[in-house]
């Protein structure tokens, strides 16, 4: 029998485990990609110039991976603020009542 109040699917932590590894990997992957683009360019057309154009290509792409994964993340804890357990937080931040007796 399953447990109703346990709506999480069995493997959720898994699964953004290997979502964060994903975005190392295509970080990597997308300059290792620009830089074979900026060499084949340079066998090409022979100049050096082209090398790093495929290098930069590869690292703004590794810039967008990150940019859609911050997207994705702000967007799966949206509301939050509005979450009672974190509304002391929210209203007060990360000050404790021990921070007061130090003083």
């Amino acid at each position: 029998m399953e447990n109703k109040q346990n709506n999480k699917p069995k493997h959720q932590a898994k699964l953004q485990a290997l979502d964060n590894l994903s975005l190392g990997i295509s970080m990597v992957a997308a300059v290792a990609i620009g830089f074979g683009v900026g060499y084949g360019l340079k066998a090409l057309t022979g100049y050096e110039w082209t090398l790093w154009l495929g290098v930069f290509w590869g690292v703004a792409a590794a810039g967008l991976n990150i940019q859609k994964a911050y997207k994705r993340a702000q967007k799966e804890f949206e509301g939050l603020e509005n979450d009672p357990r974190y509304a002391h937080r929210a209203k007060y931040g990360d000050k404790s009542d021990n921070d007061d007796e130090d003083k």
